[in-house]
């Protein structure tokens, strides 16, 4: 089968936080791999299994963003955390779903996540994106052309999730 993308990730999603764009793109990669996982039908178990990590990922996405959020002391911090809390609830209540009734995670469900997720990057983590820019902070976000060398080299922990 041909691998389908649900969201295609274009430069505009990011949000100027080098390590806060490269983990929006593996929610994205994840996000898509469910995606495809259903519409090849992989079972149950292989879709439940990808998106186990997907939301262990998202839970610790956003540790990230509220330790950088509680650091630079942003206002926007606990509606941003609301959010972020909102989301952990509403994809446990499935998990539980999914394990109880015995349903298979639909279509419908992958609209939610992606359009939650394009939303969320586009509207709160922008903002918080441009107030870490305001706040001057953005020379600690992009990585030395050092750096850079050796991060091409390094396995990324949070890709084996």
């Amino acid at each position: 089968m041909i691998m389908t993308v649900l969201f295609q990730w274009d430069n505009d999603f990011n949000i100027g936080i080098q390590e806060i764009d490269e983990q929006h793109k593996v929610l994205v990669s994840l996000l898509n791999d469910l995606h495809n996982a259903i519409r090849e039908h992989h079972g149950k178990a292989t879709s439940r299994e990808i998106l186990d990590r997907l939301a262990e990922y998202t839970r610790t996405h956003f540790l990230l963003e509220e330790s950088l959020m509680r650091l630079t002391h942003y206002p926007g911090f606990e509606i941003h955390k609301a959010q972020h809390e909102d989301l952990i609830r509403q994809v446990r209540d499935l998990q539980e779903k999914l394990d109880k009734e015995n349903i298979t995670i639909t279509f419908e469900l992958l609209h939610f996540l992606k359009t939650w997720l394009a939303r969320h990057i586009h509207d709160s983590d922008k903002r918080f994106g441009a107030y870490f820019q305001e706040t001057n902070l953005t020379k600690f976000s992009q990585w030395t052309d050092e750096v850079n060398e050796v991060m091409k080299r390094k396995k990324w922990w949070w890709k084996f999730w």
